[in-house]
């Protein structure tokens, strides 16, 4: 046994097995949230293509993934749909016990699932507060408690990798970055960043990982305005240093990297996927 020098709890001795990199997630078991669209879909996509088979959590597209599981099939890749709300305490519990009965047990959660219901603050309602809070937030704190069970559970497996299990949460520039006229989307990512921190913190002698990654603008559904026209496209380019607008595919595989063993001593970090949007380009003229 060991002790943790923070809080004095005993813990299990680390084992410490050699990390081997390719093929980056073979034999690795994930669930991902909000996983039938969008970066979800793409990060799906990106860890099955990596080796892992993949549990598609979806709220209400079931032909998108059932369509994405007849391809991740085709690849030789096991794939499962499971819909669940994962604001709801019952529905994650039950989503991960079928991951859990279909692949034997859960390596990687990527928390993704999430929404903006946007309002100019003094008409913003408590039911749409909430609404953000309650997907973004309280659903990614539901869906890692479940997953470090799991993983404290079943502890290292070293042919399948160096860690324990690894949480990814998909969270936003702006957890530094206010956003007007978003301010419960804004809090939910703010929150996210230090809920992020804490649980890595406090699992990471068990050699459980906790990381972020935070998109900048990538061209999804949900700010199709915002890139759609050649008149919105140029005005968001004035945000992004490296004059291209993201895609989809940007963030999946900088989560394949993240997730595998290759990434094995980062932990409780933000990786910003942004094209520079972080580095205030608005003072790139000398402010």
């Amino acid at each position: 046994m060991v002790q943790n020098i923070y809080t004095g709890q005993k813990l299990p001795k680390p084992v410490m097995p050699r990390c081997e990199s390719a093929p980056l997630l073979q034999r690795q078991k994930a669930i991902v949230t909000g996983g039938s669209s969008g970066i979800g879909k793409a990060i799906a996509m990106a860890l099955a293509r990596s080796g892992a088979d993949v549990a598609i959590n979806y709220l209400k597209d079931e032909d998108a993934v059932q369509n994405m599981i007849k391809e991740l099939k085709a690849e030789g890749r096991k794939a499962i749909g499971i819909q669940a709300d994962v604001s709801k305490e019952a529905d994650v519990q039950a989503m991960f016990g079928q991951a859990i009965e279909q692949f034997g047990t859960v390596d990687i959660l990527v928390n993704n699932a999430g929404l903006q219901q946007d309002a100019p603050f003094e008409e913003m309602t408590l039911a749409q507060w909430q609404k953000v809070i309650d997907v973004n937030l309280t659903g990614q704190f539901l869906c890692a408690r479940e997953a470090v069970k799991e993983f404290k559970r079943r502890g290292i497996v070293p042919e399948v990798s160096c860690a324990a299990g690894k949480i990814l949460c998909i969270s936003s520039v702006h957890e530094v970055i206010p956003w007007a006229g978003h301010v419960n989307y804004a809090a939910s990512k703010g929150g996210v960043l230090l809920m992020m921190k804490s649980i890595a913190q406090e699992v990471a002698p068990f050699r459980i990982r906790v990381n972020s990654i935070a998109p900048g603008a990538v061209k999804t559904k949900i700010n199709k305005e915002a890139w759609a026209t050649k008149e919105a496209k140029e005005e968001l380019l004035k945000l992004i240093p490296y004059q291209r607008i993201g895609e989809v595919e940007d963030v999946g595989r900088a989560a394949v990297w993240l997730l595998s063993d290759e990434s094995d001593y980062i932990n409780g970090t933000t990786l910003f996927v942004d094209g520079g949007m972080t580095l205030y380009p608005g003072f790139a003229a000398g402010g």
